[in-house]
Order: C-alpha cells, then structure tokens, then sequence
C-alpha cells in the first residue's frame, strides 16, 4: 500500500473508492469499463490495461469487501449494488467523458446491463457497446440457493468454475475472508429479479462465451438479442467459464474491434 493511500484513506462516502485505473490515459479517445464476477475483484482487470493501446482507458469497478475496500461489508442485493456504481458515476462525471464500453464477466455481466438501465434513468451517458462475458441473458436469469447453503457447497463452487486459485484450498485464514464475499455475491446475484418491463437499450450487444462453458444453457448468451433495439453478436472462445484467463490476448483484440467500429482510425489487428 502506498503511503499516499496511508497518508489520506478515502472517505466513506468518497466515489472515487468503487474505480481503479491503474494506466491512467487523460488523451485516450476512449474507455473500457469493466465489473468483476463473483467473488472477483477490480484487479482481475490489472493487466487488461497495460495491454490495450494508448487510446483506451481502462477503468476497472471495485466492488465493497475485497482488497483495499476489505473492511467494507460486501452488497448482498445486486440493485443496491448498481445504483452506488450508478451514484459514483454521476458524481465522478469526467468517467464517462468520452465514448466507452461496459464489459462484465459472470456476475458483472448483470451488474454492466443494470448499471446502463441504471445511467438510462438518470440521463447519464451511456455505453456505446455493452459486452456481456460467460452469463445468461436477463430472460432466462435462474434464481439459486447456494449463498444460503453450507460453506463447503460455496467452496466446491469457486474451484469448479476455475477462477479460483487452487492454491488456496489450503489456506483456511484467507478462504475465511473470501467467503463471505463470495456468500454476498451469490445472495446478489441469485435473488436478483429483472424488471419484466424492462426497455431494450440502444446499444448493440456483444456476448462473449467459453466452448466449454457448462454453467450455460444452449441459448442463454443468445437471449441477449431481445435486449438490444441495436445489433447484437454472440462470439466463443475455447476454454469454460473463466476462458478469459488464457484467451486474454483473444479478448482483448475482440474488444479492440468493437472499438474500432467507434473509431475508423484504429489500426489493423491480425
């Protein structure tokens, strides 16, 4: 921890506490926002961008409970959840100064597609891309119980989905701190309700999967089609549910030509 962060610890009512940019780019032309899965935190992004050229800016959602924020009690209600990400928008306005896209994994896929109902209602600007990774579209959202079972039925889950270090089944005093993180996740994300009246949003749709994801259904990811008046894509990847670990560079090129149907001064990508 740096001893500026020491020297003057963010308020609690501070917005800038819910954002991380670790390369800031004040002449990028334009931003990728991204919201972590459960459990995940904003420095699951960390390298994302470093990688992405000058012109993008990443700004990455941190999420209460994990890392810096490991004081904080996690949101077990993902609406709470989006209007504090909606709020620290509104408040930090130079976020959403140029054009941007939303991306979110898993659970921040349902989190980035509230969050642009979210700046809808409060006459934000809005993405110009929404790209939803590894999650069902809101139509076919399926409630569970796991954030009410036992702890060894929420620990069998992390290491099954594969983005949990295995490293740590072996370390009780920091499975004990990720726990509870993780048992607030799941409560937002299985009690979650999509509003059935909800509008399309203007913006295309781009949903990104894993080959061998199992935690999808056939024709979840191409339920986000009826969420969208705009274009909507579907594309895959090999690897399950955290494809994005060893697919980074895949990904992100991906992301760079959505960009690129923003900007026509993108350079060729491979």
């Amino acid at each position: 921890m740096s001893g500026a962060v020491l020297a003057r610890p963010a308020a609690v009512d501070d917005p800038a506490r819910w954002f991380r940019t670790w390369q800031p780019r004040p002449q990028a032309r334009q931003r990728l926002i991204c919201l972590a899965h459960a459990g995940g935190a904003a420095s699951f992004y960390r390298s994302w961008g470093a990688a992405l050229p000058p012109s993008v800016e990443l700004v990455a959602v941190q999420y209460p409970g994990r890392e810096e924020r490991i004081a904080e009690t996690p949101l077990g209600n993902l609406a709470d959840l989006v209007e504090r990400i909606a709020g620290g928008l509104e408040r930090l306005p130079h976020l959403l100064d140029r054009p941007y896209i939303l991306f979110g994994h898993s659970m921040g896929a349902a989190v980035a597609h509230e969050l642009y109902l979210a700046l809808r209602r409060r006459g934000r600007p809005l993405p110009a891309h929404l790209v939803v990774s590894a999650c069902e579209g809101p139509a076919r959202h399926r409630p569970g119980l796991l954030h009410a079972g036992p702890d060894e039925a929420l620990k069998r889950e992390m290491f099954k989905l594969g983005g949990t270090n295995a490293a740590l089944a072996g370390m009780t005093e920091l499975l004990d701190l990720v726990l509870p993180v993780m048992r607030g996740d799941y409560r937002a994300i299985e009690t979650h309700v999509p509003a059935p009246d909800r509008a399309p949003i203007a913006a295309p749709i781009t949903a990104f999967t894993g080959l061998a994801d199992t935690e999808l259904a056939p024709g979840d990811a191409q339920a986000w089609a009826g969420e969208t008046s705009a274009a909507f894509e579907q594309q895959a990847f090999p690897g399950g549910h955290f494809y994005l670990i060893e697919q980074r560079d895949a990904v992100l090129a991906a992301l760079l030509r959505r960009f690129g149907a923003l900007d026509g001064h993108w350079p060729s990508l491979p």
